[in-house]
């Protein structure tokens, strides 16, 4: 296999209550990730993972960057600190307030 991509990953985790979980997922997938699309350079796009636990959901996000200059112009010089909408952030149980960032050192996406 070939290495497709290098880059920064940033990851970041979110729980909400089950009953929760619907909206949360469509806010994200719906109107964050497409708002991304268009003019946000370094950006290579977004999966968004879920996970039912015993009393939440669990959300993983990954974002695909260029660099971690990249990822400055999408979050800043504080980059690492997670960007909540205050409209969905009612509707986490808890999350981390910094993302992960990783070199992407293999990917067969």
């Amino acid at each position: 296999m070939q290495n497709k991509m290098n880059g920064i990953a940033r990851v970041w985790r979110g729980s909400t209550k089950p009953e929760n979980a619907e909206a949360f997922e469509s806010f994200l997938r719906d109107k964050v990730f497409p708002g991304f699309e268009n003019g946000l350079k370094g950006y290579h796009g977004a999966q968004l993972l879920r996970r039912r636990l015993d009393d939440h959901v669990e959300f993983t996000t990954i974002m695909w960057f260029d660099s971690i200059e990249s990822v400055r112009l999408f979050a800043g010089d504080d980059y690492e600190t997670a960007h909540i909408d205050p409209g969905v952030q009612k509707l986490l149980w808890q999350y981390d307030k910094k993302s992960l960032h990783s070199e992407v050192c293999f990917s067969s996406i």
